[in-house]
């Protein structure tokens, strides 16, 4: 029996938000816990050499097509942020700060924070609108505010990603069940499928 699931995931990742809607409940329904680790796209782009898909001719306008049908598949609400790709600094500090006094609140804050991004349209780079949506949440959003700015959690973010270069993580989402690899958002059938054969 598998141990548990690593879901890696940059925050300006439509795929990830998708992903980040189903996640909690595949594990679940396979009793194993599910462990959120978002890291940062751009950081892994420069050791592979890829370009943000959203800026590639041709591949660009299939994207825009691509996540607004999965969105209609879902049926979720999606809304783009005017400024994409985005940075996603700041929200990735704001989960590990949440995450190193309860996991399951970082989660809660996770999904508002994609919720804002993508549902709303909402700008997450500002430190400030990452408190606003933290208070709105049921957070201190002051508290998580000056958090980011904690020099342990700026560690923790980049240990976070340097253990996802490390395993080989390169996109998002990105699912480990123990150290079986899938990635994007349409493999999660495959690790439901994995889960309940036991492998292949």
């Amino acid at each position: 029996m598998p141990r548990q699931i690593d879901f890696y995931f940059d925050f300006s990742s439509p795929y990830g938000y998708f992903a980040s809607t189903r996640i909690d409940a595949l594990g679940q329904r396979h009793g194993i816990t599910v462990r959120w680790r978002p890291i940062l796209l751009g950081a892994i782009f420069k050791v592979s050499g890829v370009v943000p898909i959203a800026l590639v001719p041709l591949k660009s306008e299939y994207f825009h097509r691509d996540i607004a049908r999965f969105a209609r598949l879902l049926d979720l609400p999606l809304k783009m942020p005017a400024q994409f790709p985005f940075g996603t600094v700041t929200a990735c500090r704001a989960f590990y700060l949440i995450q190193r006094q309860d996991p399951v609140a970082a989660v809660r804050l996770a999904k508002a924070i994609f919720h804002a991004a993508f549902a709303e349209g909402r700008d997450i780079c500002p430190v400030e609108h990452i408190g606003e949506i933290a208070e709105a949440a049921g957070f201190d959003g002051d508290a998580v505010m000056a958090g980011i700015q904690d020099l342990e959690v700026k560690n923790i973010l980049k240990t976070a990603v340097d253990e996802a270069i490390a395993r080989g993580v390169f996109g998002s989402p990105y699912v480990f069940v123990d150290d079986e690899p899938f990635w994007g958002v349409d493999r999660l059938d495959q690790v439901e499928e994995w889960l309940t054969r036991g492998g292949w």
